[in-house]
């Protein structure tokens, strides 16, 4: 049976926790600790903020007597059954596209490497286009096409960058042309069906949570409750590169099969995303970028890189609920443009570090 033995701060402000007598012990960053507990709260806070804002405003009270289920059928139909399962589905998404960015980053070393920019995002979306396009199963269809269509195109990138280059510009210029390339080819099939469902098939294509629910995002919170340990696993050994490789050889760190367990993860985590909301743009870069800028040094704190990539889809989604109400706009578009300010910001804080 395992006792907790001790809670306490070593010097460098870490928090240790002894278990069995001091047999064991785990150490967490305080820093990190505590941005967790902030973004948690945060996350919850945003949360009831989408579920108050739509077309039918609600109060917060109002809110938490319909999770209290002490509100009226209406409301408790609107809240439960319309926007509780898409906000679900977009924490889900943006946790999973945040955490394939950081882990891609790390193994490409540039802030620019991510699913969206390496055309990883746009190869599951196109063979998801091709399902629903050739089929009549709709935008509820197969969600596990996505994860296919990311391995395909992550099978390629690798490809041709090993023939030309891992050097981290090579992969990113190798991902820019596949990335062109494969949208271009989604571009090409879109305009060549009938308009209603051209519509409502390039909603999806630039990323859009509408009509998406538990449906979507229960099977992907069970893949990602398997895949985290070995997410985990992987990015505490990410972390010993930053030290160099010369360093994380002599430690015993096999680099070459870290990073392409890294990469795998990053492809299946991205693919889940896409299959939720189509390829939603600018999240997998700016979340990992804006954790390291808080917490600095060469931490790689996974679970509030995720969790900040749920609370910036969460934000988009329903800013696009509310902009040009009753319409709405694609969560993957407002996110695009904040992506092109933030691009720049990285750029500029990169030349002068």
């Amino acid at each position: 049976m395992i006792k907790l033995v001790s809670i306490k701060y070593n010097t460098d402000h870490a928090l240790v926790v002894r278990l069995n007598n001091g047999n064991y012990s785990l150490l967490f960053d305080q820093k990190i600790v505590l941005l967790s507990v902030v973004l948690t709260v945060l996350l919850a806070l945003t949360v009831l903020g989408a579920l108050a804002l739509g077309a039918t405003i609600l109060s917060i009270e109002t809110v938490i007597d319909v999770l209290l289920g002490q509100a009226s059928q209406s409301q408790q139909l609107l809240v439960n059954e319309f926007r509780l399962p898409r906000i679900i589905a977009g924490i889900v998404a943006g946790f999973a596209l945040a955490i394939a960015g950081s882990l891609i980053q790390h193994v490409v070393r540039n802030r620019l490497a991510t699913p969206d920019v390496l055309g990883i995002n746009e190869g599951a979306a196109l063979l998801m286009l091709i399902v629903l396009i050739s089929s009549n199963v709709g935008l509820m269809g197969p969600w596990w096409v996505a994860p296919v269509g990311a391995l395909v195109s992550g099978i390629l990138l690798l490809f041709i960058a090993k023939r030309l280059g891992t050097h981290g510009y090579r992969v990113i210029l190798v991902g820019l042309a596949l990335t062109y390339l494969v949208r271009s080819l989604s571009e090409l099939m879109l305009a060549h069906i009938n308009s209603l469902h051209a519509s409502a098939t390039y909603s999806w294509s630039v990323g859009n949570l509408n009509g998406r629910g538990y449906e979507v995002a229960e099977p992907v919170v069970l893949i990602l409750a398997i895949l985290m340990p070995f997410v985990l696993l992987i990015s505490r050994q990410l972390r010993v590169f930053q030290l160099g490789e010369d360093i994380a050889c002599t430690l015993g760190t096999h680099i070459r099969r870290v990073q392409f367990m890294a990469i795998c993860l990053a492809i299946i985590l991205a693919g889940l995303a896409v299959g939720i909301g189509g390829p939603i743009g600018f999240v997998a870069i700016a979340a990992p970028v804006v954790i390291n800028k808080i917490i600095g040094g060469t931490q790689l704190a996974i679970i509030n890189t995720g969790l900040l990539g749920g609370i910036l889809v969460v934000v988009a989604d329903t800013l696009g609920r509310l902009l040009v109400a009753p319409l709405e706009i694609p969560v993957g578009v407002l996110t695009s443009i904040l992506g092109g300010p933030f691009l720049l910001w990285v750029l500029l804080s990169e030349k002068n570090t």
